[in-house]
């Protein structure tokens, strides 16, 4: 195998299109300065709705070939960002689009909220052992929102992260490795609030008929909640474009963007992050990388 960087980035997400939404701008600053990023995304999103009318058809009550088609989107996603080491856990489809919570997609054999927790951490344990990451990402224990697959991603996460340093665990799944840092998605409800002054701002010019309100933001927390912000202000290009590339989830206009309700966002370059693991290197950070001695 060939000898990977010093530096190594994995981040968790449950669907195609999460990852250049929350961490766009750090998954593409870290990639550019040389270090090894890795996503691992767990499911191919086929339930999401769908934004443009002439793909309509590719939904899940239709012709059911979103997933496939999310595929090609993630690709070109990270193409923007710079990211060339981008998985699905287990396997591409291993793993169904779980829908919202409490409908009958849940119920679903296949789908991710139905996973074995210790099977499907240990897709992620192959992984962490092989790539050997410093720094892990993924969600809180709500997920963010709620959303069962981000709850399930949270799991899988977190249980990977603890099984994978365990030498009594997966013996053939490669040499235990610790990670030593874990951070969280998270916003500080003051950027979310002065993002959403700014579109309101905008008035007549604002580029969606709607404008969503913070209990729409996943994962918004209390200023004090932070412990990292990456500055991701010269990476805004790579995230923008990474987000268009999702164009069947997420509508792009300017410093704005929707999903399919139709209500305008902030697009966050400023990325910010909980630690819930390892030794924090300053009360603010703003290196993921900060104090693992690389």
């Amino acid at each position: 195998m060939t000898a990977l960087p010093v530096r190594r980035l994995l981040l968790v997400h449950a669907h195609p299109d999460d990852e250049s939404i929350n961490n766009g701008a750090t998954m593409a600053k870290y990639a550019a300065e040389g270090a090894h990023v890795t996503l691992v995304t767990c499911t191919l999103g086929e339930e999401g709705e769908v934004i443009p009318p002439d793909l309509a058809h590719l939904a899940a009550d239709r012709d059911d070939a979103l997933g496939p088609h999310r595929i090609g989107e993630l690709a070109a996603a990270m193409a923007a960002l710079g990211v060339e080491d981008h998985r699905f856990l287990g396997g591409p489809g291993r793993y169904r689009d779980s829908g919202m919570m409490g409908v009958p997609q849940n119920d679903r054999p296949e789908c991710f909220w139905q996973a074995d927790l210790d099977e499907a951490a240990g897709h992620l344990v192959a992984v962490i052992r092989e790539v050997r990451p410093q720094v892990m990402i993924a969600y809180d224990r709500n997920g963010g929102y709620g959303h069962p697959d981000h709850i399930q991603a949270h799991r899988v996460a977190m249980r990977a992260h603890r099984l994978a340093a365990d030498p009594g665990f997966g013996p053939g799944l490669g040499a235990p490795h610790e990670i030593a840092k874990v951070y969280w998605n998270c916003v500080p409800r003051s950027a979310v609030e002065e993002g959403f002054a700014r579109l309101r701002a905008a008035g007549r010019e604002a580029p969606f008929p709607g404008v969503a309100s913070v209990d729409d933001v996943p994962g918004v927390v209390d200023d004090a909640e932070v412990t990292a912000v990456v500055d991701g202000g010269g990476h805004a290009a790579e995230k923008t474009a990474a987000m268009r590339a999702h164009a069947t989830q997420i509508a792009v206009d300017g410093p704005f963007f929707a999903l399919s309700n139709d209500l305008g966002q902030p697009l966050f370059v400023r990325e910010h992050y909980q630690l819930v693991r390892g030794e924090a290197a300053a009360d603010r950070e703003d290196d993921l990388f900060a104090g693992v001695g690389v």
